[in-house]
């Protein structure tokens, strides 16, 4: 059997063997596939304006079949919050809506947004979605991501200007930690060893081939910690837009790494032992054909598909700074 498709029957004996524990949720019934069209109705222009405002507006989501949901929806976020033409959102519906439909009560949904409303900002979107599949392709233990065509109606203006917008839909952190059966650990200060070493090593190396030094373990800075039943302390990265592979033109390097160019790799593996990196590197090795075909998306032209694959292909062949080799 080809290692391609022995991971996508793996991934998908995974999922199935969760699902089956427990209904279904809205993030899974909104997106059966990628790319699905959705349309969202709220007022865009008061987001815009009360941007850094903590309180939920009404709003309404409209699937392809026609079914509207009445939602609630906030700006979140933190750099794109001050940089997007609209920023980030939250999505809340209410519970007794989902369990009339037979759904799981988890009511919370994130909606990532192009910082920019033009065709360049839907690239850079795609290229960040494409980043948190390929760590779902690494690891159940991760956030899951996807895709939509987004068209939104701006009621404050009579449902105009209309933007039509590709956008990632991705489950809240509550739908995560109850997938994973397990409880949300937010503690500032954490440890490299606190953590399982298999999923911090993976995690690390990720980070590491896409370019991204945007994170942090002692702040909890785009992770989050996930602690299992058996005790485990999973180590989960989300927001991939700093990364190189997404080379947005906002990004910049960490300024410790000394990098100068976001494109550049720094190793942030600090206290995790060769023998770690060297089965992480092994398990990314084996995943190198699936990455490539995620890359190869039906969003992505074939011209930046052979450049984001590119990129991929020089963390296998070449070193990057800090980088010791010794895990290769």
């Amino acid at each position: 059997m080809p290692a391609l498709l022995a991971a996508a029957l793996f991934f998908f004996a995974a999922t199935t063997l969760s699902a089956q524990s427990r209904p279904a949720s809205f993030f899974e019934r909104l997106t059966p596939e990628a790319g699905v069209p959705m349309t969202l109705s709220t007022d865009i222009s008061a987001l815009i304006a009360n941007k850094y405002n903590a309180d939920y507006q009404p709003a309404k989501l409209t699937t392809r079949e026609g079914k509207t949901y009445e939602l609630q929806v906030k700006s979140r976020g933190k750099f794109r919050r001050r940089i997007a033409e609209i920023p980030p959102l939250k999505l809340k519906i209410k519970k007794k809506v989902l369990a009339a439909e037979g759904l799981d009560t988890l009511n919370e949904l994130k909606l990532v947004l192009p910082c920019t409303l033009d065709e360049r900002g839907n690239e850079l979107v795609v290229r960040e979605y494409l980043a948190y599949r390929m760590f779902e392709q690494l690891t159940n233990n991760s956030v899951r991501a996807r895709l939509i065509d987004l068209t939104l109606l701006n009621t404050g203006l009579g449902n105009q200007p209309k933007y039509t917008v590709k956008a990632i839909l991705l489950e809240d952190e509550e739908e995560t930690v109850a997938r994973l059966d397990g409880e949300l650990v937010d503690f500032y200060g954490m440890t490299t060893d606190s953590l399982q070493t298999r999923q911090a090593a993976l995690t690390a190396l990720f980070q590491y081939m896409i370019g991204n030094t945007d994170w942090n373990i002692a702040e909890q800075r785009n992770v989050r910690f996930v602690r299992t039943k058996a005790g485990e302390l999973l180590m989960i990265p989300f927001d991939f837009d700093f990364a190189g592979f997404v080379n947005a033109p906002y990004a910049t390097p960490l300024a410790e790494t000394g990098l100068k160019n976001v494109r550049d790799r720094y190793l942030m593996a600090d206290k995790l032992n060769a023998s770690a990196l060297e089965a992480a590197y092994r398990t990314m090795q084996a995943s190198r054909p699936a990455f490539n075909q995620i890359c190869q998306s039906a969003f992505v032209t074939p011209a930046d598909a052979a450049k984001l694959v590119e990129y991929l292909n020089s963390f296998y062949e070449k070193p990057g700074k800090n980088e010791t080799q010794s895990f290769r």
